[in-house]
């Protein structure tokens, strides 16, 4: 029953919203999602703005609960005072209403204040609000371009969307609860000391100023140790990931374990900032410790002299010493929320620099869905450098027909795959423009450029999904037949039933582990062909579609490749000439530029760049020097 009560609250913040009610509307019209706010306060402020009235809630209880625990101990001295005024046969009748609305105040109103205080932090909050900032944060690293995830850790960057969310999340709370509950109790302990002794009350205030200035002279320091440990473990965390990613090159490649040392260094590297950070957090303790002695002391002597002086009763004293004792657990204990508020501001920081990078390859606020009722491709002129002076694609121009099954021929590194890459727009052109069926692709939105291309690249790597859900990757409304016979005509039906993963599941069912790496390159690269056999997408762009698969499956497949050919505009790349000579043109590309055109008897005839590769392939396929 009480699992089901709490249920109710655990959806009033939305986990999975985009942006707020504004940003939503405006994403509507534009088409992509406005980018985070990179200074880390005013991202705080952004997703505090989007749970405000539980945010509010929780202020309100925060400063409810120190009111309360100050209370009490107020009630503690009151308590004595009355035992000392009266006998325990009079007691109850003396002070009823005293004793009755102090147990009230514990039983109901201290409880009702807490289980409220749990429920905004617990069920409203802590799971929704926190997914919330994680789920933004990954959506517009999402909207980055492919150049973005090239140049840095996957690892590092999944671990700052993680972060970033526990970060902002607990500064939040704590600020509004922890944070505000001590400054409560702090007030109501100097006005309580003050109605006692003032000079008690002039003593708390000077402690305050001192715990103030601890906080911004000392805590600074935290504040920057904090963003570099954030930091310093984004980086193990990279390189650890790369190591495992990568753990057959580790396997076959590094037999004295080099990558240890690389990883090492990361680890003391981490280490190195966590002591910086710790030797600081002493410092702040201890000079908490000091603080807290020397005001405890002092109450402590005064509340004792006012007493013998007859201006304090023992209610009174037991009233003072209770404030400042558990004032001095309070800070101890807020001296460890505030260094986590600086660590975790310090981490929000370090997460901001990444999560809210501006992306540079963006769709127009006017663009359209991309139509292809024909086929037709036009390079024109197009210029890419990679951002540098010179070289890869220079002024290429290429007409390619509706219909026309072309492939791209050239050595390593001539730009064949980059003039794909251009394409699918992965990258911008910095001259000339690419034209599908007439329309400039800067002018249509990636999402659907890109679903009216299928696609089966040279890295043939797979979700670490079931084999049916990577199938239908690009289909994902797909039904069970149409996935079967996909991967049928990709000849995948075979091994298919015999998978089983380390869950237990099989066959269609079975997950290919991070990356595919439970599939061998040929089963790779016959589930991605059966990916775009199912996508069915007007343009087909075949990078080393085949390069995996012994000649034997590759002639079973290619019979069904030719067959989904029949319609459609085909780019196809392959080392091994054989696999595209039989293609109705052959362009021959070499730094950057189309050199050859034609079929490939007529490029044999020419003895020419083309007829260089061919007579030094083996068997079909390329040798090393064709291919430098």
């Amino acid at each position: 029953m009480m699992d089901r009560f709490l249920q109710r609250f655990e959806n009033v913040i939305a986990p999975f919203a985009d942006s707020d009610d504004a940003e939503e509307a405006r994403t509507r019209r534009v088409g992509y999602l406005d980018p985070l706010p990179r200074d880390a306060n005013r991202f705080i402020w952004h997703f505090a703005k989007q749970a405000k009235w539980p945010l509010i809630g929780l202020l309100v209880t925060g400063g409810l609960t120190g009111g309360v625990e100050a209370v009490l101990y107020t009630g503690v001295g009151l308590i004595i005072d009355a035992l000392s005024t009266s006998t325990p046969q009079t007691l109850l009748a003396d002070h009823f209403w005293l004793l009755f609305g102090l147990a009230m105040l514990t039983l109901v109103g201290r409880s009702l204040v807490l289980f409220v205080a749990s429920v905004l932090e617990e069920q409203v909050i802590s799971p929704s609000f926190y997914n919330r900032v994680r789920w933004q944060a990954y959506r517009r690293l999402m909207e980055q371009p492919y150049t973005f995830f090239q140049n840095d850790f996957a690892g590092r960057i999944a671990q700052k969307v993680q972060q970033v969310g526990e970060a902002t999340g607990d500064f939040i709370v704590t600020t509004l609860q922890t944070f505000w509950s001590f400054i409560t109790f702090i007030i109501l302990a100097v006005t309580i000391l003050g109605a006692l002794d003032w000079r008690m009350a002039a003593v708390l205030l000077v402690w305050s100023v001192g715990y103030v200035w601890i906080v911004k002279v000392l805590l600074p320091k935290i504040r920057i140790y904090g963003r570099a440990t954030a930091d310093a473990r984004s980086v193990v965390s990279g390189r650890v990931v790369d190591s495992f990613t990568n753990i057959l090159s580790v396997k076959l490649f590094d037999p004295s374990r080099k990558v240890d040392e690389f990883v090492r260094d990361g680890f003391a590297f981490y280490v190195d900032r966590v002591r910086q950070l710790t030797r600081a957090l002493t410092s702040v303790r201890t000079a908490v410790a000091v603080l807290n002695g020397v005001m405890m002391t002092a109450i402590g002597v005064l509340s004792v002299v006012a007493w013998q002086a007859g201006t304090l009763s023992t209610g009174g004293v037991a009233t003072a010493l209770g404030l400042v004792l558990r004032l001095n657990q309070m800070s101890g204990w807020m001296m460890f929320n505030i260094n986590g508020l600086v660590r975790n501001y310090g981490t929000i920081q370090d997460a901001v620099a990444t999560v809210t990078v501006l992306p540079t390859l963006l769709d127009r606020p006017d663009a359209g869905d991309l139509q292809v009722p024909r086929g037709e491709i036009r390079f024109e002129d197009v210029v890419f450098h990679y951002g540098k002076g010179s070289g890869v694609i220079d002024r290429l121009s290429l007409t390619i027909r509706p219909g026309e099954k072309v492939g791209l021929v050239g050595r390593s590194g001539a730009g064949k795959t980059t003039l794909v890459n251009l394409l699918l727009r992965l990258y911008d052109l910095e001259g000339g423009r690419i034209l599908i069926d007439g329309v400039d692709i800067a002018d249509v939105t990636q999402a659907s450029l890109r679903g009216e291309i299928g696609v089966v690249t040279q890295d043939t790597s797979l979700l670490h999904r079931s084999i049916r859900d990577n199938i239908a990757f690009g289909r994902p409304d797909a039904g069970e037949d149409e996935v079967i016979l996909a991967a049928e005509r990709a000849n995948a039906e075979g091994f298919i039933p015999g998978l089983r993963d380390p869950a237990g599941r099989s066959g269609y069912d079975a997950h290919v582990g991070e990356r595919g790496i439970k599939l061998s390159g040929g089963q790779r690269q016959r589930i991605a062909i059966a990916r775009v056999l199912l996508k069915n997408a007007p343009i087909l762009v075949l990078d080393e579609a085949t390069s995996a698969l012994d000649s034997e499956v590759e002639a079973a497949i290619q019979e069904n490749l030719s067959a989904m050919m029949e319609g459609k505009t085909v780019i196809a790349i392959a080392h091994r000439l054989s696999t595209i000579a039989a293609l109705d043109r052959l362009i021959v590309i070499d730094a950057g530029r189309i050199v050859e055109e034609g079929s490939h008897a007529d490029l044999i005839q020419r003895h020419g760049l083309y007829a260089q590769l061919w007579a030094r392939q083996s068997g079909g396929f390329l040798d090393s020097e064709a291919a430098e």
